[in-house]
């Protein structure tokens, strides 16, 4: 019964204590523990059985012992408070704001862990979003509705490039504009401060909901803040009709949290010490985004998650991939080169840019264009490591023809500057200009038509 208060604890073993369980409680029901100071700490319960309850505890545990602190049973789950005021707030990873400014002015309170959206339900994503960044518009579409992941490393610019995506992004053919929700599980000061600075400096901040749970904070928070950032997307999304774009990192942080927490239960791990749940736990997650009937607003989810040692195969990017409709793979290799965004021609997918693209979407030419940049890149690859071999000299001019193609393509293509917006026509005209170092013949992936209407009559110089 709520504002009822019982009195000892079963076991405290780091952030988890163990309680006599309360007749109605219930999973994720949260908790207030008091210590004999009347210190009040908030838990939630992650366990039960039909005598005991087992509650995580958001903080520390220091100064709690077994007979006399205090538990009392809220009967509800972690709720936020939402309404239109949540835009240009700033709160931290329970959602309670951390910008000096009060609650939000609103009696809409909603349970954060939320549903996946009904399969039924969903209309099937087709709007082509503008980034301004070629390697994605041009090859690895964003389409509204969708879950497209950069997969990135330590040390790689996946902030910078999901600040410039929130900057640039729109809709095409659309005066409607996006409003974002950002979530960032276990990164830096440094990290959040580079974010709220990127907000206000462009002018878009009051047009962001932040969630920040920082590296100190502790782990139980990290499992809370996609969700609390989730739940104000769908509020803004499918009850003001909002579009949103929801970027959420560092998902290795929250998985981390997910191997702790486990760990501290006593759960037989998986693969790499990651519960067996990782797989479903994300997709809770990645699933709440989308479109949805009786709707005009949708949820586009970003998430960033940082490889470990730069390993696609790892079990976070592998589950993540399985679960989203593609992946932006930044490679190691371009940044230290010097190429800005570093997007990997070969690795990066986007699963529902063939249904965005085309005649009164983008532009007629887009798929043969992408398509013919995606295979003349790949002989690229193999000529580079043939070169490797054989040598350069020894190469045909074909070959060395293609060799200045992959070149220009990533000088000019791939590499752009941070703050440069451009146009999806300028993105494939450019692409077009790169194709006419080749010879016609081996433009084989794009109709004849097309070709004499948009390949530039002037050849690039060899």
């Amino acid at each position: 019964m709520r504002g009822v208060e019982y009195s000892g604890l079963t076991a405290v073993d780091g952030p988890i204590v163990v309680v006599r369980r309360s007749e109605n409680s219930f999973y994720d029901e949260v908790v207030y523990v008091r210590d004999k100071n009347g210190e009040k700490k908030t838990g939630r319960i992650i366990d039960l059985n039909e005598t005991a309850a087992v509650v995580q505890i958001f903080g520390s545990t220091t100064g709690l012992d077994l007979d006399s602190t205090t538990v009392e049973f809220l009967e509800e789950p972690l709720e936020l408070r939402v309404g239109r005021g949540l835009l240009g707030r700033i709160f931290n990873g329970l959602g309670e704001p951390i910008d000096g400014y009060p609650e939000i002015i609103s009696s809409r309170k909603v349970n954060v862990n939320g549903n996946p959206i009904n399969p039924y339900a969903r209309v099937y994503p087709r709007d082509f979003i503008q980034t301004g960044i070629s390697s994605i518009d041009g090859m690895n579409t964003l389409i509204r509705g969708q879950k497209l992941p950069i997969f990135s490393g330590n040390g790689l610019p996946h902030n910078k490039l999901a600040a410039q995506i929130i900057r640039q992004a729109k809709l095409l053919n659309s005066d409607e504009e996006f409003v974002m929700v950002f979530a960032g599980m276990g990164i830096k000061y440094d990290v959040a401060q580079f974010f709220k600075n990127t907000f206000e400096e462009s002018g878009v901040l009051s047009k962001v909901v932040m969630f920040q749970s920082l590296a100190d904070a502790p782990s139980i928070e990290r499992i809370i803040t996609p969700r609390c950032a989730l739940t104000a997307a769908e509020y803004l999304a499918f009850e003001c009709n909002m579009h949103v774009l929801v970027v959420m990192t560092d998902m290795t942080n929250y998985c981390e949290a997910l191997r702790e927490i486990s760990t501290t239960r006593g759960e037989v791990p998986g693969r790499k010490g990651y519960p067996g749940y990782l797989y479903s736990n994300l997709a809770e997650l990645y699933e709440r985004a989308g479109k949805i009937q009786g709707s005009t607003g949708s949820i586009t989810q970003i998430p960033i998650l940082t490889m470990p040692n730069d390993d696609i195969s790892h079990p976070i990017p592998d589950l993540t991939g399985y679960i989203t409709e593609g992946q932006i793979v930044l490679d190691r290799e371009m940044s230290q080169k010097g190429m800005y965004p570093p997007v990997s021609g070969l690795p990066s997918l986007s699963r529902l840019m063939k249904d965005g693209i085309g005649a009164g979407m983008t532009r007629e030419d887009h798929a043969s264009v992408s398509s013919q940049l995606f295979a003349s890149y790949s002989k690229v690859k193999s000529i580079r490591n043939l070169a490797s071999i054989i040598g350069e000299e020894e190469l045909s001019s074909l070959d060395r023809l293609y060799l200045k193609f992959g070149n220009e393509l990533e000088s000019k293509f791939f590499t752009q500057g941070e703050y440069e917006d451009r146009s999806i026509d300028e993105t494939l005209d450019l692409g077009w200009k790169l194709l006419s170092i080749l010879p016609v013949d081996e433009l084989y992936r794009i109709k004849t038509d097309l070709i004499e209407k948009y390949l530039p009559k002037e050849k690039e110089a060899e």
